[in-house]
């Protein structure tokens, strides 16, 4: 890779701990575009370079109707439309580092994301992003399904699995931005131990099924109660993650609309918890960021 990473600052947060490297590129592009898919996927291998679950760049926005624009690469060097533990992170990297503006109206792949921060001391504490509202369209996810048109939604409907541990498995779709699978667990016959003890099988497989040429986000989901889920995710482009914002929207979102809870719910994941609310124009997801430190790169690792 012909870059010179000698030097370059970065600061690493996690959200969650769904961890990210921030690179500031408000002022001046520092990973050339045609760089950015192989150092991301680099730099994120763990013990060979820092280590993460993705790399999020901040540019200034292509027009004057935001104030800055968040893009996010997967580790394995593809670029994701949004993230909601990613975004949370990026607010409150620009908020304390860059522009004192709150709320802030983020542009990201995915559209128009806004951000309202709790600050104390000039340091943000906690992050409230509207998310959208959501798509249910196959064509916006997008999925083929035989039988179906591009303006159908797939709902607590099976798709067929090529493995040695179920043959189907019932699931939702739902777009915030990005893309989503949402599996109740207790809708499958199968637990939340089951899910985890096999997820690298499952995860791997749903996210990449011949229904979802571009792949997905997956999730498995326990209603606790009306109020509350469990929530365990497998990424897309990244695999396991401890905790994903966007997904934990989609849980939520389709948690509700298939009657399961109510507008307001906490959302239990592997690296805490987080506050999903769905209101008339959209989704609000409320949940905590942290700056762990700022570095300088010698080089990519490997």
């Amino acid at each position: 890779m012909d870059i010179n990473v000698k030097d370059l600052e970065f600061t690493k947060m996690h959200g969650l701990g769904n961890d990210y490297i921030v690179i500031n590129e408000f002022d001046g592009i520092k990973i050339k575009e045609e760089d950015k898919e192989e150092f991301s996927r680099k730099i994120c291998k763990r013990g060979f370079s820092i280590g993460a679950d993705g790399v999020i760049y901040v540019q200034k926005p292509t027009n004057d109707k935001y104030d800055v624009r968040f893009r996010i690469f997967n580790s394995d060097g593809s670029e994701a439309e949004m993230c909601g533990n990613g975004i949370r992170c990026f607010s409150k990297y620009v908020y304390e580092r860059i522009l004192k503006k709150n709320p802030l109206n983020v542009e990201t792949k995915g559209g128009l994301r806004v951000s309202e921060m709790d600050i104390e001391n000039d340091i943000v504490k906690k992050i409230k992003v509207y998310m959208g509202a959501p798509t249910f369209q196959l064509k916006d996810i997008p999925m083929k399904v035989e039988g179906k048109s591009e303006n159908d939604e797939f709902l607590n409907e099976a798709i067929k699995l090529n493995n040695d541990l179920i043959d189907e498995i019932k699931l939702s779709v739902v777009n915030v931005g990005n893309p989503h699978a949402v599996i109740f667990v207790e809708d499958n016959n199968i637990t939340m131990d089951f899910a985890r003890d096999n997820l690298n099988t499952l995860g791997k497989e749903i996210e990449n099924h011949e229904v979802f040429p571009e792949r997905i986000n997956v999730h498995f989901i326990e209603v606790i109660n009306p109020n509350e889920i469990k929530i365990l995710t497998w990424e897309r482009g990244a695999g396991y993650t401890t905790a994903c914002g966007t997904g934990t929207t989609s849980s939520v979102i389709i948690a509700h609309k298939l009657g399961k809870t109510g507008n307001k719910v906490l959302a239990h994941l592997d690296g805490g918890d987080l506050e999903i609310e769905i209101k008339e124009d959209g989704v609000y997801m409320k949940g905590d960021a942290v700056i762990v430190y700022d570095g300088k790169l010698q080089n990519i690792g490997w």
